[in-house]
């Protein structure tokens, strides 16, 4: 994750890299490779849930193995975003808040 603190956005010296990345793998979860990501709100707007596609097999790469997840994720205090560990594939979860049902 890249924060800009301030002057000119084209410089990178503009910009401070954190030190671990804000998706990570979950090895007990079967979740590796967790990347390209895309946010959206839940329908009554009061969660925030990441989409994004990971692979089930530490030795998957960048081909059709991969599956589109989703999870509400959380915020930190200091604004930056808490993804939580990556759900294992079968697990079930909550439904957006405000989702209607069947």
């Amino acid at each position: 994750m890249l924060t800009y603190n301030g002057g000119d956005p084209l410089d990178s010296a503009s910009w401070v890299k954190s030190p671990n990345p804000v998706s990570q793998r979950s090895n007990a979860n079967g979740v590796y490779g967790p990347g390209h990501n895309g946010f959206f709100k839940s329908p009554d707007g009061t969660e925030d849930w990441i989409a994004y596609h990971a692979n089930s097999s530490s030795s998957g790469g960048c081909d059709m193995n991969r599956s589109t997840r989703a999870q509400k994720f959380t915020w930190n205090a200091d604004g930056t975003p808490n993804f939580g560990t990556p759900v294992a594939l079968g697990v079930p979860q909550a439904a957006p808040s405000g989702e209607q049902a069947d």
